[in-house]
């Protein structure tokens, strides 16, 4: 009996638990991903808005999802729980007002009042975000590229899981959806309140032991994958009845749990009994003893921050390594989501009368390239002592081929575009994470990774809400015949998006360019790294 409640107690302890735990919070963080498809017709047809103030309201939960500076600074003084139980009441008091004034509960607000309302609720996301990176990235420093692009790509996917989760219960009334996300991420997270968080590790990590175990997580993310897609495209092309969409969703439910036998293999069959040693909120991404040799100081006496050691966000500000890849971002993510974003208009233009098969391969294109891009980014570290934004460089040099096979009209450029694009998009956010936590460190990582993560925004606002509505619009009225503009203009033909796919092709060359000029600026540093790492 003693060595059952031993073994429970090292599962309650065991990183592989917080990280299957954080996986599971973050298939509920994407709630944003709902709110185009799902949420905002439920609002639309229940207030009367005019599409104009559904717009208005999209940029509400844009700016939520992105603007997560408060989660940043509330990770570096609190305990993950307090995080992650911020975010769940934000979620849970904005999408709960948002719910009760569309079925009639509560009067009609102002439509400044929803937009706050959908801010705070889509904020939210920003708090599990960061709750669940820095805690794993704490516990498993030394495999930042894979845990960031496991993490990342469940955040990616939870749009569809929560889909088809909702789907499972028969919703009687559109607005049943806003229910569920006020409900739903809030409960889950609550379950978990205590267990995502840094945790006592080996002392000495057992590399190849764990990299059997991120092996066997990267299987069930192929196997989830395929089977989402496999559902996804079922139900755009035939009906479906509710029992097999029940059907579906307990199997993805299953899915979904299967990954816990990682940590229960790892605690009751390798008999792991490895001395611990205790995470200190301030460590920082490499020992300190490793970073004098990194450095090669010669003195104790603390000067400004160098690479690998703890930045704040206001000193890795000051710095040009930090600002190339923020650019970087930028521009790749910019380009991707523009693609993205219009991809309905693009299957329009073409003639594709059913988009959702598309969208759905997008996105399970984002989920596999999230988890790609952290695994080979971790390669690239382990095997060849290179920079870890060298693979950032070089999706967005595929990107760049991608968008110029759709610029040039090849055959069957709508799926390598699909395909490319979303794999590439969702690349990024793996890959720079984990560079920005190998270069500035550990302590201030929530900080640092929400100020990255404003350049999805930025990016979205130039290359798709300026640049290529822009040229659409362009090409809508030398097709119609009319120089004024009209809200009812339509542009078919590959000529609608081939002129805005070229100049995102040249957009992720200059990326590439930015991405390259981090490689050599630091790759001494990351060639030092790896021979301390093998001593």
């Amino acid at each position: 009996m003693a060595l059952w409640r031993h073994k429970l107690e090292t599962l309650s302890n065991d990183r592989w638990l917080v990280f299957v735990c954080a996986m599971w919070i973050q298939s509920v963080a994407g709630v944003g991903y709902l709110f185009g498809g799902s949420m905002s017709p439920a609002i639309k047809t229940s207030l009367g808005y005019n599409q104009k103030q559904i717009g208005l309201l999209g940029v509400a939960k844009n700016l939520g999802d992105a603007i997560g500076f408060v989660s940043g600074a509330l990770s570096e003084v609190s305990p993950s729980w307090a995080v992650l139980l911020v975010g769940a009441a934000q979620n849970f008091v904005g999408y709960g007002v948002v719910w009760l004034v569309v079925t009639g509960q509560l009067p009609n607000l102002p439509l400044w009042m929803l937009f706050v309302a959908i801010f705070v609720g889509t904020n939210g996301e920003t708090y599990y975000n960061t709750a669940s990176l820095v805690s794993c990235i704490h516990n498993f420093p030394e495999s930042r590229g894979p845990v960031v692009g496991i993490l990342k790509g469940f955040s990616g996917l939870s749009g569809a899981i929560l889909t088809q989760v909702y789907l499972m219960f028969t919703p009687s009334h559109d607005s049943s959806v806003i229910l569920m996300v006020a409900l739903g991420p809030p409960l889950v997270v609550l379950t978990l309140l205590f267990v995502v968080r840094p945790v006592e590790r080996s002392c000495r990590a057992n590399m190849r032991a764990d990299d059997l175990r991120f092996l066997a997580i990267y299987g069930f993310c192929v196997v989830l994958a395929v089977y989402l897609l496999g559902v996804l495209v079922l139900q755009s092309l035939v009906d479906i009845t509710q029992t097999v969409i029940t059907a579906s969703g307990a199997i993805l439910v299953v899915l979904m749990v299967a990954p816990v036998l990682v940590p229960f293999a790892s605690v009751f069959l390798s008999g792991n009994n490895a001395t611990l040693v205790k995470p200190e909120e301030g460590t920082s991404s490499v020992d300190p003893n490793e970073v004098k040799t990194l450095i090669e100081r010669s003195e104790e006496k603390r000067r400004a921050p160098c690479i690998g050691e703890d930045f704040t966000l206001l000193q890795a500000l000051g710095q040009t390594d930090f600002w190339l890849i923020f650019m970087s971002l930028v521009l790749g993510v910019g380009s991707g989501i523009t693609v993205i974003d219009n991809l309905g208009q693009i299957c329009y233009s073409l003639g594709y009368s059913n988009t959702k098969v598309f969208v759905s391969l997008i996105s399970i294109s984002n989920f596999l390239g999230r988890v790609a891009g952290g695994y080979f980014s971790e390669l690239i570290i382990r095997k060849l002592s290179l920079p870890r934004t060298l693979a950032m460089s070089a999706v967005q040099a595929i990107m760049s081929l991608g968008l110029i096979y759709y610029a040039i009209d090849c055959p069957g450029k709508i799926y390598v575009v699909t395909i490319v694009i979303g794999m590439g998009y969702g690349a990024h956010w793996a890959v720079a994470p984990a560079s920005v936590s190998d270069i500035f460190g550990l302590k201030c990582f929530g900080s640092l990774y929400n100020f990255q993560i404003t350049a999805l925004p930025i990016g979205s606002f130039v290359f798709s809400g300026v640049i290529a509505s822009n040229i659409y619009d362009y090409y809508a009225r030398k097709q119609a015949g009319t120089s004024t503009e009209t809200e009812s203009l339509t542009c078919t033909g590959s000529v609608c998006y081939s002129v805005t796919c070229g100049l995102m092709s040249v957009v992720c060359l200059m990326a590439m360019l930015l991405s390259l000029s981090v490689v050599y600026r630091t790759r001494k540093f990351y060639l030092r790294l790896h021979r301390v790492s093998k001593t």
